[in-house]
Formats: C-alpha cells, structure tokens, sequence
C-alpha cells in the first residue's frame, strides 16, 4: 500500500511535466492544459483522490513561486505603478470579498454573512500566472503586464488576512472594522520589515561567499525563511517573501556571472515544475471537492456556481474602470502618461483567473467552529473550486482572442526597447573600446589580441543595430553577423562530434568531456541570444 502510494506522488509531478511539455510544444497555456488534464485524470478509474493539504500549499509552494516572480520583476517599474498595484491587490481584494459574499448571502438560504465573507476573501485573490504568461507572448503593454505581475505579487496577503478576520467572525468572535484593518496593517508593516531586514544580510553573505553554488543555496533558502520568520510573529509571509524577493533580484547585478547564470536556470526549472504541479492538482481537486456535497440539488448547485462566478467576474470591471478614472483625475503624473484606454482596462478586467492560494485557503476552512459544524463549508470548498474552474477555463481561454480582438500589442513599445537596447550596447562598446586603449597605452599589448578584443567589441555594437532590421539586410538577405553565427554553430557541433568521439574511444575522459562540452555551450547560448 506504501509503494502503490508514493507511486501516485511520483505520477503527479511526471504526469504534470508530460502535459505541460505537451502544451509548450503546441503553443498552447500550459497551465490552462494541466487544468484541464487534472479534470480529466480525476475521473480516470483506480486514481486517489489528491486532496491539497493547505500548510504543504502555503508554506512549500507559494514562498519559492512568489520570491521567483518578485526577483525577476523590475522594482522601478512596480514603483512607478505602485498606486494601480495597490488599488488592485488591495482595494479590489476587499471590494470582491464584500461583493461576492454579500452576493452568496442572499442567493444561497441558510448562509450566514460571515461565512459567506469567508467565501468572498477566498475567492478575492486572482493568479495571474497564466494571464502574464498570454500577456508576455502576446506582446501586451509593458505597463499592463507589470500592473499584472505587481498585483498578484502583493494581493495574496490582503486575501488570506481577510480570510483570517473572517474566519474569526464566523466562529463567533467579536471582531469590530477597525480591529480587522488594524490586523491587515500590522501584518503589511510587520512582513515588510522583516523583508527588508533580510533582504540586506543575505545579500551581504551571498556577494562575500564567491561560491556560486552556495550564493544561489541561500537564495533557496531565503523565501522560506521570510515566509516562516514572518507569520511566526503573526505577520504576512507573502509581503515578507515578496519585498525581500524584489530586494535581492534588484541587487543581483552585483553577483558574479556565474552565479547569475545558474541562480536563472535554476529557477526557471523550479518554477515550472512548481507551476505544473500545482495547475494539475487544481483539476484533481474533484472528488474531494464533491464528496461532501451528497443530498444536495445539482440544479441548485450549478446555480450558486454559476452566479458567484458570475459576481467575482463583473466586480472585477466594476472596480477596475471607475478606480483607473478615478486615478487619472487625481494624478498629475498619471494624466501625463499614455492612457491605458478602454481596451486596456478591458484586458486588465478579464485577467481575473483565480489559482491554488483560493483552494488551499478553502481547504483551511476548520470544519468546526465554537463546538459546531462551521457553516457551509462543502459549499464554500465547491464554490471555491467552481469559480477557480470557471475563471481558468472561460476567462484564461478566451484571454488570448481578447487580447487580439482588443489590438493592444504593444509593438511600438518592443522597437523602443530594441533601439534603446542598440543605443546602451553602442555606448557599452565604446566605453569599453576606450578602456582597451588605455590598457594598451600602460601595458603595450600584442597588437594581435588588442586587434582581436577590437573585432569582438566592434561585433557586439553592430548586432545590437542588426537586430532593428530583424536579423536580415534591406533585400532580405543574410547579415555578415548572422552568417557569423550560423557558421560558428556549425563549427561547434563538429567541434562536440569530436569531443564525443574522443571519449567514446577512451582518448580523454568523461571529466574532461564534460569541461568542454561546458564550455561549447556556453558560447552556444551566447549566439543564440544575439
């Protein structure tokens, strides 16, 4: 019974890895897919039910996904979209809460306000995961991509302290307005500290250890540790993991290259196994989700399903185009910037899908509360897991067609960025043409090998203009840089050709194998990226 158990936890990682490899190479969201496939396995016949445990979700998947997105997110453009972010992961957080259980107190008989509220912060915060990932492969605005990105980085920690206040309501503790916004502000305030506390000493030990495997091992370690140190004083682990992520990631420049190169390798691994994991388990959540659901009307169900869904949807566009009105007209900056127009906030409005925080929370609802049954809890787990399911599947599907309808791609954003990447490499190779000159006047250099570090700097300017014209010349044809690369690519696969053979013959050993072969990738991944 043990082995054919830990055979199952092995199947969800491989079976999540299949599917989602599967999506990629279809061009298809993977995470939409895994949702999809979990569905479909939780109907397979001989599958356990895989019912998510809320601390596993909470304290081992959220730090690391949470404290990867916050690293690679720019803090200056989150800055500068620091009023949009909060009026979304805080404001629109609190006015989904009130609306959705206010809405589910009154279409559904016998459910109490506070537990309704319950099911509101539950369902308040969206993953917008598989909306940036539509997003950044459809080109949509920088802006709206990092209003995305900024508001699922910070809403989780509003959710879950008004799931808090609301579950306390709902066992029968008194609990006053200004006691439960006296919470919210004391874990915020508390979790950035302890954030910012961190942020600095890990960053200290991780540029003193010249280690890139240690360097990245504390890096490992640091949004578990945020996230512990934080709601052990009662704070938010989410604001604590979030602003010590944006630290470290905004002071990474100062690592070596190395260990930026593996520490951004690694992640990315992690996070798409992390993110494969959690979509399909979305879908296996069925059978546990229905089991307590027997005696009821599947009528009445889908009703209930059908209108809180429907809710969470439309307070979304109620919150998002009055609160951007509003913003412009209050802001002087705010008005001297493009306007996101009503297609923008169209796009902003339907990138609602929720993720695994609302179920694992809905999973953490207690089944008794003050002695007694807590009020509606297969309910709040079934409406839960519907609005999770609807937003997914109706909204991530259709997010792409949208977007495309909608004609927001930001095209003349990505030739701005790529003439303005030209202009920094030309000034980058300049500066350090002059450095080179200087070292040659102190020292006398080989003419050959200044010549050479010439030619390299002289390259690396001209691809940055290349790449304005897409890689080809007026005519279409093929660039000197580009018949560069693709030469030297040839080369290299003679070169690896060699290398193998050598080894397979015993000529050189598997270590030494292994040195070249890290060597010749390397250059790989830097022809490939020009």
């Amino acid at each position: 019974m043990e082995t054919t158990h830990a055979l199952w936890l092995l199947a969800v990682p491989v079976g999540a890895l299949m599917v989602a490899a599967g999506a990629r190479r279809i061009g298809l969201p993977a995470p939409l897919i895994l949702v999809i496939a979990g569905l479909g396995f939780s109907f397979a016949p001989g599958v356990p039910e895989f019912e998510l445990d809320p601390e596993f979700v909470l304290y081992v998947f959220l730090p690391p996904l949470l404290f990867a997105a916050a690293w690679q997110s720019s803090f200056r453009n989150l800055r500068d979209n620091a009023w949009s972010i909060g009026m979304l992961s805080v404001g629109l957080v609190l006015f989904t809460t009130l609306a959705v259980g206010y809405a589910a107190h009154l279409i559904i008989p016998g459910l109490p306000l506070s537990a309704a509220f319950v099911l509101g912060a539950i369902v308040a915060p969206p993953d917008a995961v598989a909306a940036v990932s539509v997003a950044q492969r459809l080109g949509l605005p920088r802006r709206t991509v990092t209003v995305l990105i900024g508001e699922s980085l910070f809403n989780d920690a509003t959710a879950l302290t008004a799931f808090r206040v609301a579950l306390i309501a709902a066992a029968g503790a008194g609990f006053t307005f200004l006691e439960g916004a006296g919470r919210f502000l004391f874990a915020a305030a508390v979790g950035a500290a302890i954030g910012l506390l961190l942020g600095p000493p890990l960053h200290w030990l991780r540029t003193r250890m010249h280690d890139p495997l240690v360097e990245n091992g504390i890096a490992l370690v640091a949004p578990f540790a945020a996230y512990l140190l934080a709601e052990t004083a009662h704070a938010s682990g989410v604001i604590a993991v979030v602003v010590s992520g944006l630290y470290l990631g905004h002071r990474s420049t100062e690592s070596a290259a190395v260990t930026r190169l593996i520490g951004g390798s690694f992640w990315k691994v992690m996070v798409f196994l992390l993110e494969s994991v959690v979509f399909l388990l979305i879908g296996l959540q069925l059978p546990p989700v229905v089991h307590g659901l027997s005696g009821r009307s599947w009528q009445q169900l889908a009703w209930w399903a059908v209108a809180v869904f429907a809710v969470t949807v439309v307070a979304r566009f109620a919150w998002v185009f009055p609160a951007a009105r509003i913003h412009r007209l209050a802001s002087r900056r705010e008005r001297a910037r493009e306007s996101p127009g009503w297609r923008g906030l169209t796009a902003v409005s339907w990138a609602g899908m929720r993720g695994v925080v609302s179920l694992a929370a809905a999973f953490a609802v207690p089944f008794t509360a003050s002695g007694a049954p807590f009020p509606g809890r297969d309910l709040i787990l079934f409406l839960t897991f519907t609005t999770v399911l609807g937003t997914l599947l109706v909204q991530g599907l259709t997010f792409p067609a949208l977007i495309r309808a909608l004609g927001i791609g930001g095209e003349h954003e990505r030739y701005a960025d790529t003439v303005a990447e030209a202009g920094a490499q030309h000034a980058a190779a300049q500066a350090a043409l002059e450095r080179l000159e200087e070292l040659n006047a102190a020292e006398r250099l080989d003419e050959a090998v200044v010549e050479r570090l010439r030619q390299l700097a002289e390259d690396r300017r001209l691809r940055a203009w290349e790449r304005l014209g897409g890689g080809a010349g007026p005519e279409g044809e093929e660039v000197p840089t580009a018949t560069y690369r693709r030469l030297r690519r040839e080369m290299l696969l003679a070169e690896r050709q060699v290398f193998v053979r050598m080894r397979d013959e015993r000529r050189i050993d598997d270590e030494v194998l292994a040195r070249v072969m890290h060597e010749l990738d390397l250059e790989e991944v830097a022809l490939n990226r020009a």
